[in-house]
């Protein structure tokens, strides 16, 4: 079982939590500058149903919240907590684990 703080709770939607959290460790951003991000940063463009909904869940448990009462046009800012920081760490963490995994065993095997 999932502990509340780990990324692998989101299922299917832990690749844009990952992704949400990424571009929250740069800096502050409202819903679209975060699309915007991930979209320069990846090129897959993440339709509002998946950014907010993302977004909810992310904040529900902890690891971004509101920058304050300020809006940008309008549109709520989020920031990276220190929960958020340390899931993402451990995420990309094991995901370079897994990586070095992968890569190590295609350059062991003989095409």
């Amino acid at each position: 079982m999932p502990k509340r703080n780990d990324l692998n709770q989101f299922g299917r939607f832990t690749e844009p939590a990952v992704l949400i959290l990424i571009s929250l460790a740069e800096c502050p951003r409202h819903g679209y500058a975060i699309a915007r991000d991930i979209d320069q940063v990846t090129g897959y463009k993440p339709g509002p149903g998946t950014l907010y909904g993302a977004l909810g869940r992310l904040e529900t448990r902890g690891f971004i919240r509101p920058q304050s009462e300020d809006h940008i046009d309008g549109r709520c800012v989020y920031e990276l907590t220190s929960t958020g920081q340390k899931a993402l760490s451990e995420r990309l963490d094991a995901m370079a684990a897994v990586g070095r995994i992968g890569r190590n065993r295609l350059d062991g095997c003989p095409v």
